[in-house]
This record gives C-alpha cells, sequence and structure tokens, in this order.
C-alpha cells in the first residue's frame, strides 16, 4: 500500500520511515538513494547489519524525544506504517508537525492504522495468537479517516492536500499529504 501511494512520480532521494522496527524490509526495497529509520527498538547491532544493506538506523522513542534529528526539508518521503494507532493522541500533532517540518515542499507523508472499528476483531484474533497480543495492547487509540484528517491538518498540512481511504475489506486506514509550502 505505501509504495502506491507514494507513487512513481515522486522524487526518490530521500525516505525516513517511521516505526521501521528492527528489521525494515519495506525501507530495503524502497528505490531511494538515501534510506534512513527509527525505532525505539533499534540495536547497534542491528544500525551496523542494516547499514551494510544502505539503511540508516536511529534508536529513538519519539514520545520521550519528539524532535526528529533531521534538518528542514530533508526528506522528500517519510511513512509511518502501523505505527500512528502507537503514539500517544497528545503526541500525534507535535509528532505530525516534525514530519511536516522535516518534508522538502512537494514531499509526501504516507501513514497506514488500524480503522476504528476493527479494535475488537482485533483485540479477538490477538487472544487467539494470530496477531501479536504486545502490539495490541500497544495501541493508544484507533481512528477515523476523519481524526486522521483533522491532526494532519492540525500539524501543517492543507486540507487540499490530504487523501484518506481504506484497504483490506476496511479494516486498514491509509493517508497521504503532501507539503505545499
Amino acid at each position: 500500500m505505501a509504495d502506491v501511494l507514494i507513487g512513481e512520480h515522486c522524487p526518490r532521494e530521500r525516505i525516513l520511515d517511521i516505526g521501521c522496527g528492527s528489521f525494515p524490509l519495506f525501507l530495503e526495497k524502497a528505490p531511494f538513494r538515501e534510506k534512513f529509520g527509527i525505532d525505539q527498538l533499534v540495536s547497534d547491532a542491528q544500525k551496523d547489519e542494516w547499514s551494510q544493506r544502505s539503511v540508516t538506523l536511529i534508536q529513538r522513542d519519539l514520545d520521550s524525544e519528539p524532535v526528529l534529528p533531521f534538518s528542514d526539508d530533508h526528506f522528500d518521503v517519510v511513512t509511518m506504517l502501523a505505527v500512528f494507532e502507537h503514539i500517544q493522541e497528545s503526541r500525534l500533532v507535535p509528532t505530525v508537525s516534525e514530519i511536516h517540518r522535516v518534508l522538502r515542499p512537494g514531499g509526501v507523508y504516507v501513514l497506514t492504522t488500524p480503522a476504528r472499528w476493527s479494535g475488537p476483531i482485533l483485540f479477538i484474533l490477538s487472544r487467539l495468537g494470530l496477531v501479536s497480543h504486545s502490539e495490541i495492547q500497544e495501541h493508544k487509540k484507533t481512528h477515523t479517516r476523519r481524526s486522521i484528517a483533522k491532526i494532519l491538518f492540525q500539524a501543517g498540512f492543507s486540507h487540499k492536500s490530504i487523501t484518506t481511504g481504506s484497504f483490506e475489506a476496511g479494516m486498514n486506514l491509509w493517508a497521504k499529504a503532501t507539503k505545499t509550502d
């Protein structure tokens, strides 16, 4: 889904994936010249391993260190795949504001997150061992397309630059916002 949302016509210089995990396959396969990932669970050994695959990993907990360690207008694309729901509600607008800051004008932010109505289903699936129980327990809040768009707007994206949708039978939502200034 992220590849489709990024699109073919987006410049392919620099990408940042927030919440990339310790095994960032999405970044490894992304056709960008420079690839960066941020996750709170990245070890020094994983940083070394992935640097050999041309992926720069940064260990950071955005709840305690909310400022992204990059200059303004640095990235063509920032992704946050299945991470939005793990961020404290009070930290969402500041976090997305930081994403807006590090995107270059014309840069694209892509996010995916479970739909609000899927919360009870995910809880049951986690109890059955079909999805990670610990990850579902870490969810802070689920969202609607409208609540996501509101957060993106409050963080600095224009209404016209925000599009939202759903996939996987509506269980997951996506949003794409382009930095217009």
